[in-house]
């Protein structure tokens, strides 16, 4: 097995990677360049790939796939895996959502987002006044969700996976059990993050700050043996374990305790769905993302609809002009994202209108590549004609041709920072994704309308985007990215960067990104693009704003002849792809 860093955003590249581009902009089709033209190479394997956020998990994943699993087991592995390396998003409280695509080519989304509990009621997160208290929806314990990511795994791998359960859990188990060296990334995280949300909750102080009151530092080794004692359990139990049994116990107890409002019975009925994935057309390839209770499918498609309208190849990558079309076309998708995204068991969601080529036109025609559209004249659109923080992402692809894409998450770092009493097991603060209060933006300055309205046992609104890409009947690119409101632009520019721009994965990856949703009323933009450009960018009315980097995409291409190419991003120290 051969294990790559890429950890190579220097600013020497990046001006040479943006002067090759401006030169290149003119290839006829994707990944056409030879190897000598290339500056970000991706790492290359033959028999399988795994592309996380995490070396160690990474690893796990790949060993499940010598040991003859397929890439749903070790999707699976690595997700229980990142539980007890990666605490800041990877996770057994929280939930997610998990795209997968046979060698077959049969093509299904696995739902396993948290829900909210059935006490939960429209304006729990109110003070006197009417105004949002955002502790309550982020840092005390009615901030949680039901947890999905130990029934939405269980119901993957009984569905497709072909391992046992228990075997795809042992490697986290023993992490747990013996300890995980601190690497920089936690390090970081637990001295940035650890002493706003952890340190105030006592099961939590316990596991991850030591006896002193310092949290635990690179290089140090952090032992979870409550973690490891519930992993045991769900090992020999399976998700009973977790839903009707000891865990379960925990949960209810810590909620009872201190005022949440998740019971054992609330438990008891969270069920994982199987869900129709979001399929769009895009310059000959097919796309498949994850459809509601996420957004990021439909938005995409939506997004990649009205792009098809401009030669984003000739305009060339980092270009005033495919910046200027991009950032106008994601004031619109935010824009109805705004009013009409939701949880699909409670709601009707308008995909049709929303992902039709139509609407989408009439919106392309909107767009003026010489002046921007203030976002206060933008309102969510007339559909009726049309209509018939942090998180993590993995991506795993087998010798078979199977592909797995997965983003789970707590939303924010840690999620409410609270350990579920003698569990080990971190819990989320999901419910903050609805809109507390429709109109106000939550966290992630998203605002939301009344589809997403807090309700019992209903599912918040996503940014989550797992993506797969097929071309000509074969899958092509597996990827996604946490992120919150930002997902949803980084995963398109991963897929645009790749077709319309001709660059190889680990390229698609190391590219500077941007970011417009609408409200508040800016362009977003990392480092690395050119001075020049800004400049014309503002003087079309553009609100620039340099910010730190988005995204941390974990992707995978699938080339000729079955061979892979992975690329994790830069972004976030200590990300790894691995294969053999």
């Amino acid at each position: 097995m051969r294990v790559k860093q890429q950890r190579r955003l220097a600013v020497f590249f990046v001006g040479c990677f943006l002067c090759w581009l401006s030169s290149a902009n003119s290839a006829p089709s994707p990944v056409s360049y030879g190897v000598e033209a290339d500056i970000f190479h991706p790492v290359k394997e033959q028999h399988g790939m795994v592309a996380s956020v995490d070396a160690t998990a990474t690893n796990v994943g790949v060993e499940i796939l010598k040991q003859g699993g397929n890439a749903v087991d070790a999707a699976v592995a690595v997700g229980f895996a990142l539980a007890v390396t990666h605490p800041q998003a990877g996770n057994l409280g929280g939930g997610g959502f998990m795209m997968l695509r046979t060698a077959s080519g049969h093509t299904t989304a696995i739902d396993f987002r948290e829900m909210a509990p059935n006490g939960a009621y429209a304006d729990m997160f109110l003070n006197d006044k009417g105004n949002i208290d955002s502790k309550k929806s982020l840092t005390s314990h009615l901030a949680s969700g039901i947890p999905g990511t130990v029934a939405g795994f269980a119901l993957a791998n009984k569905k497709y996976g072909t391992l046992p359960l228990s075997q795809l859990i042992q490697p986290a188990l023993m992490l747990a059990r013996k300890g995980i060296i601190v690497n920089d990334s936690l390090a970081d995280d637990l001295k940035t993050y650890g002493s706003e949300v952890l340190v105030n909750h006592p099961n939590s102080k316990a596991i991850f700050f030591k006896p002193d009151g310092t949290p635990w530092a690179k290089g140090e080794r952090l032992v979870q043996t409550n973690l490891a004692h519930s992993l045991e359990l769900i090992s020999r139990q399976g998700a009973d374990a977790f839903y009707k049994g000891w865990i379960a116990d925990q949960i209810a107890k810590e909620m009872a305790q201190h005022g949440g409002f998740i019971t054992k019975a609330d438990l008891a009925a969270y069920k994982a769905i199987e869900r129709q994935p979001v399929t769009g057309h895009y310059r000959g390839y097919v796309i498949y993302s994850m459809p509601p209770p996420s957004s990021g499918g439909i938005h995409i498609i939506q997004l990649l609809n009205i792009l098809e309208n401009f030669d984003l190849s000739k305009m060339g990558f980092g270009s005033a002009d495919a910046m200027q079309v991009t950032a106008e076309a994601e004031k619109y998708a935010y824009a109805d994202r705004s009013q009409y995204l939701g949880d699909p068991d409670f709601v009707s969601v308008p995909w049709r209108a929303l992902t039709s080529k139509a609407y989408a036109k009439s919106l392309a025609e909107k767009i003026d590549l010489s002046k921007a559209r203030p976002s206060i004249d933008i309102k969510p659109g007339n559909l009726a004609p049309y209509e018939s923080k942090q998180t993590t992402h993995f991506s795993v692809v087998d010798q078979q041709g199977n592909a797995v894409s997965v983003t789970y998450t707590l939303n924010t770092n840690f999620g409410s920072g609270i350990v579920a009493a003698e569990s080990g097991i971190l819990l989320n603060n999901e419910m903050d994704d609805f809109s507390a209060k429709p109109g106000t933006p939550n966290i992630y300055g998203l605002v939301g309308g009344e589809a997403n309205a807090i309700g019992p046992f209903k599912r918040p609104l996503s940014s989550m985007s797992p993506t797969i890409v097929a071309k000509d009947g074969k899958t092509w690119l597996v990827t996604g990215s946490p992120g919150g409101s930002r997902i949803i632009t980084t995963v398109l520019q991963m897929v645009i960067n790749s077709i319309d721009f001709g660059m190889n994965v680990a390229e698609a990856t190391n590219a500077p990104r941007f970011h417009h949703q609408w409200l508040p009323d800016e362009l977003r933009v990392e480092k690395g693009f050119s001075p020049d450009t800004l400049r014309i960018l503002e003087s079309r009315g553009q609100h620039v704003r340099v910010q730190p980097a988005m995204g941390s995409t974990q992707s995978i291409m699938i080339g000729q002849q079955g061979m892979l190419y992975g690329s994790s991003d830069p972004r976030t120290p200590g990300d790894l792809t691995a294969g053999y």
